[in-house]
């Protein structure tokens, strides 16, 4: 079951419970004093659906929730036995939960303020001495309820029930006024930005003990109807009233109240929660056409969930995007990727990051993770088309261009001085000197074999034309086989660098390569008997390039080599099956 429908049907049972216990005990038509004490009790289950609705992980708004339902069931309770006469069985259990209602609003609501946390390991023996409190408190009055038996006389028969009641009653009153000077204590220290949201719990608090004490003089006869009116009201409305203007004027866990546009709509301006977030958050990086604003969007993502006034991320090579002003120090940061990527938030708008921020921040890891590593092999893989370009116009500026030149000069000095034969068949091979290094220009930039005749056929004519004897091996479909253009490219250029760095650097004197589709991939072998080298120490030499270009396809590059015993490389990418 969803934390959305918890919070729901808590929410509507403790409204139902008020409302019907209310009506019960005044009958209909009902008088405008139970329509005021309905609409107060409505607002402890109406703030504690919203705060358990928008921060399921914050344990404050499931307090209210359990503070609610415990109203609710008491007030039915009194509803029940002022309609039937009837005090035994389940209304007595029902009438005793008032006392877990008193125990939560005296002690936990104002110490679990405004988190759902103990504000220090200090307080956890009042908490447990409170809790055993409500509960012997709870006992005693169900008993004595069950059992007709009266609080004020004590006699044999109910001598145990009425010690129990007295006792809870009396520890869960001490718990409450300790608590209200520890609040106290914790409004004085709190920061500015926290110490609305504290006034606001301190004024709910006493006006909350005191409607207590009113009422529980009025109820012992000792005082005028109007002290128990005001009473209940009090203990009723005091607190709710006190969290909800928090939530409305100091943005209480993030959420706030307002108007927006030119119509008077009531908005509830919250924060994302981690679901939400993460949704939106996968949408956008989809959308976004660029790495630069992936990163930016990531940012302002995490600006945003935190509420912080910045957040930045950073990339391994030193690349950084800032959403908002960048001032003053991160006061939070999360590596991410396992590397030297990182993302940082800036101080936040008010108050200091919780326990929840930073499982907020780490549930951005996976997303945030992924978008870095995109980014960073998008921008690997722009460097090296951009050295590639680089390479091509510098081998057609110093080769096919300078013979290009070289033969129409030839030919215009044939042409003015009458060249014969000799000088025409020099020019021809000259011609024929510059075709030849175009092609092999071209077969480095895409080999005609590739596109007429596939991987099988290219991989063979590349390795022909080596100087070491060289065995290409490939599964009998794989022949004539085709795959996407970027795939066999990919492969075929990753069995090109592999070849080349056994002849340049291993010294080999015999290379196997071996293609083949196994499992939805399609993988390519390269082995030799060269002096092989630590991966570890060099990295993939000449791969690097090729090893993001097959990152970018979904597959990958594995070396295995070690000194003297020569090298193996496996090249593999995802293909249909």
């Amino acid at each position: 079951m969803s934390s959305r429908l918890v919070a729901g049907l808590l929410a509507v049972a403790a409204a139902a419970g008020v409302t019907a216990g209310a009506l019960l005990e005044s009958g209909l038509p009902a008088p405008a004093t139970t329509w005021a004490f309905i609409v107060l009790g409505l607002v402890y289950p109406g703030l504690g659906w919203l705060l358990a609705l928008r921060r399921p992980e914050v344990r404050y708004g499931w307090l209210l929730l359990a503070a609610a339902l415990s109203l609710g069931l008491g007030v039915l309770a009194v509803g029940l036995i002022i309609r039937t006469g009837q005090t035994s069985g389940p209304v007595a259990a029902l009438f005793a939960v008032f006392t877990v209602y008193y125990g939560l609003t005296w002690v936990f609501i104002p110490l679990l303020f405004p988190e759902g946390r103990l504000p220090s390991a200090r307080w956890r023996p009042v908490a447990w001495v409170a809790g055993v409190a409500v509960g012997v408190h709870f006992a005693g009055i169900a008993l004595l309820s069950g059992g007709g038996l009266s609080l004020s006389r004590l006699g044999p028969d109910n001598l145990i029930p009425v010690l129990a009641a007295s006792l809870g009653q009396l520890v869960v009153v001490i718990a409450g006024l300790v608590v209200f000077v520890g609040l106290l204590v914790r409004w004085r220290r709190s920061r500015p930005a926290e110490r609305g949201q504290y006034a606001w719990m301190v004024a709910g608090v006493a006006v909350n003990l005191v409607g207590s004490g009113l009422l529980t003089h009025f109820n012992f006869g000792g005082g005028q109807p109007v002290f128990g009116v005001f009473g209940v009201m009090a203990v009723l409305g005091a607190l709710p009233v006190a969290l909800a203007v928090s939530v409305v004027r100091h943005r209480l866990l993030d959420i706030s109240v307002g108007v927006r546009g030119s119509r008077l709509h009531l908005v509830f301006d919250v924060r994302p929660t981690v679901g939400e977030l993460l949704s939106s958050l996968g949408s956008e990086l989809e959308d976004a056409s660029e790495p630069v604003e992936q990163l930016g969007r990531l940012a302002s993502a995490v600006r945003t969930g935190l509420g912080a006034r910045w957040a930045a991320v950073t990339l391994a090579d030193g690349t950084r995007l800032v959403s908002g002003r960048e001032q003053g120090e991160a006061a939070l940061t999360l590596p991410v990727g396992g590397g030297p990527g990182r993302i940082e938030a800036g101080p936040r708008n008010g108050g200091r990051f919780t326990e929840a921020d930073r499982r907020f921040l780490e549930a951005l890891a996976v997303p945030a993770a992924l978008a870095i590593q995109s980014a960073g092999l998008a921008t690997r893989l722009v460097n090296a088309q951009e050295a590639e370009r680089r390479r091509i116009e510098r081998n057609i500026h110093d080769g096919v261009q300078q013979q290009l030149v070289a033969l129409i000069a030839g030919i215009e000095l044939a042409r003015a001085t009458g060249g014969g034969p000799d000088t025409l068949a020099h020019l021809r091979e000259q011609a024929r000197q510059t075709l030849a290094d175009l092609r092999e220009l071209a077969a480095g930039i895409h080999p005609s074999a590739l596109s007429q005749g596939g991987l099988v056929e290219a991989v063979e004519e590349r390795c022909a034309r080596l100087p070491v004897p060289t065995t290409v091996a490939a599964d009998g479909e794989l022949r004539s086989q085709r795959f996407p253009d970027e795939v066999e490219g990919a492969m075929y250029f990753t069995v090109s660098e592999a070849v080349a760095n056994a002849l340049k650097h291993a010294g080999a004197t015999r290379i196997e390569v071996r293609l083949a589709r196994a499992a939805g991939r399609l993988r390519a072998t390269v082995a030799d008997d060269g002096r092989g080298f630590d991966p570890r120490a060099t990295g993939h030499r000449g791969l690097a390039t090729l090893a993001d270009r097959l990152d970018a396809l979904g597959g990958g590059v594995e070396l295995d080599s070690g000194p003297g015993k020569g090298t193996r490389m496996n090249a593999w990418v995802p293909v249909d099956a």
